[in-house]
């Protein structure tokens, strides 16, 4: 089944590739790795998904953030493969940012949105070493990050 077929089959709408807000770009390919910049969470609705968990948002809605995260980084990674997402051969890994009191320690629960979504779109090529990182603030106040390595074919 092509990556296509399979976001079709689980009624999930890439969105479009949103501009990088900072003096950066949005991807950058090097040999057969493809680095996608931090995605932040930022809603269908383009709304910004903002808070800390451990105060302001709760777990499920971190996780939901998180996949908004990984939606856009697939954005950014058809962007980079010229529309077609069969040009990646697999996800190497996922860097994610959690803005967070000081004393919450559920990082990993809140990057699974990102990487329970990508692993499910992509299959076994999906499958990615990761990090979860705890911070005081993220850029707009946005409760997620994420940033992503692809190996291109």
């Amino acid at each position: 089944m092509t990556i296509e077929n399979k976001l079709k089959e689980l009624k999930i709408t890439i969105p479009n590739a949103p501009d990088p807000v900072g003096a950066y770009v949005a991807f950058k390919k090097t040999g057969k790795l493809l680095y996608i910049s931090g995605q932040i969470s930022i809603d269908d609705k383009g709304n910004f998904i903002k808070g800390k968990l451990g105060k302001d948002i709760s777990i499920e809605e971190g996780q939901k953030a998180a996949r908004f995260c990984a939606l856009n980084i697939m954005a950014q990674a058809k962007k980079a493969c010229d529309g077609d997402l069969e040009k990646i051969s697999g996800c190497i890994k996922l860097t994610g940012f959690v803005n967070s009191v000081e004393n919450f320690t559920d990082q990993p629960k809140v990057i699974n949105g990102a990487s329970d979504l990508i692993s499910e779109v992509f299959g076994d090529i999906g499958k990615h070493t990761r990090a979860a990182v705890s911070t005081n603030s993220l850029p707009l106040g946005v409760a997620v990050e994420v940033d992503a390595v692809f190996e291109l074919k």
